[in-house]
Formats: C-alpha cells, sequence, structure tokens
C-alpha cells in the first residue's frame, strides 16, 4: 500500500507545478477575461456608422428602466420617428459591457414601423445607446443610464 500512496504522489507533482505555473499566470493577466466577440463601445459605433460617427436627436426614443434590478434583463424599447422607407437599422449599445452590441435589426418598408423592442443583459451601471441608421448614410441616436442592482454579465 505504500508504495501506490508514493508513486501517486510523485504522479501528482508534475500536475501541481502546472498549476502553480498557470495560476501565477492568471494572477498577471488583467482580472475580466475579453472573448474573441469582445469590442469597445467606440469600436462598435465606429463600426456601426463607417466611421461618421451619430449625433443625438430627438427623432429617436429610448426607453429603459432607470433602476434595473436584474441586469441579465433590462427591458429595452426604441422607436424612432423616421418614416420607415429612411430607415435602415437599428442597434443597441452599451458603453460599460465587454461586448458593447447588445441587439441590431435591420428593417424593410414591410416592417411598417421604425420600432424595436427587446431585453438585454448589462454586467453593471452604464449607458444604454440606440443608433437608427438611415437610408443616406447618417446615423442618429439616443442614450440613457441604467443603474444596475445585480450584474448580468460583462
Amino acid at each position: 500500500m505504500e508504495r501506490r500512496s508514493f508513486l501517486k504522489g510523485i504522479g501528482a507533482l508534475p500536475a501541481l507545478g502546472v498549476l502553480g505555473a498557470s495560476g501565477v499566470t492568471l494572477l498577471a493577466k488583467e482580472s475580466k477575461p475579453k472573448g474573441k466577440n469582445a469590442i469597445s463601445f467606440k469600436k462598435a459605433l465606429e463600426v456601426i456608422t463607417h466611421g461618421k460617427g451619430a449625433k443625438e436627436s430627438d427623432k429617436v426614443h429610448l426607453v429603459v428602466p432607470e433602476i434595473a434590478e436584474n441586469g441579465a434583463v433590462v427591458p429595452v424599447k426604441v422607436n424612432v420617428d423616421v418614416p420607415i422607407e429612411q430607415v435602415k437599422s437599428i442597434h443597441i449599445l452599451s458603453t460599460k459591457n465587454s461586448n458593447a452590441r447588445c441587439a441590431d435589426v435591420f428593417l424593410t418598408p414591410r416592417n411598417g414601423k421604425a420600432y424595436f423592442a427587446t431585453r438585454i443583459k448589462l454586467g453593471g451601471t452604464q449607458e444604454v445607446v440606440a443608433v437608427a441608421v438611415l437610408k443616406d448614410g447618417s446615423a442618429i441616436m439616443a442614450k440613457k443610464p441604467v443603474k444596475v442592482t445585480i450584474g448580468g454579465c460583462g
């Protein structure tokens, strides 16, 4: 019996060495891992608007709660007061999630109205931004802060 215990102990030593090295490596990296879909708010806005940016407009009506009890299911509604023939797409972005793009919807005249409602995940207190891209290439937006009491995801 002692021989088996000894051999098990020797077999575990290399595993402990690997775990120890990876543990030190993990501590050296930043605390929040970035996934393959990570994109910052600034980069997402640049991609959506093709580098032109978006200007704030009162034609975009964003409805989000001021305080969200659970960041995993935050209701969002967007209504764009522009004829549907002029609206190409509506995008929901968050300013602090690791993946800023929360939702995208592409519209056609058959939609009837430039309106979109969904639920998004927010990792903490931050601003939610609705961007409407118009057929002429311009983009208009609205933003509102949301205080999250229980985080959803980053």
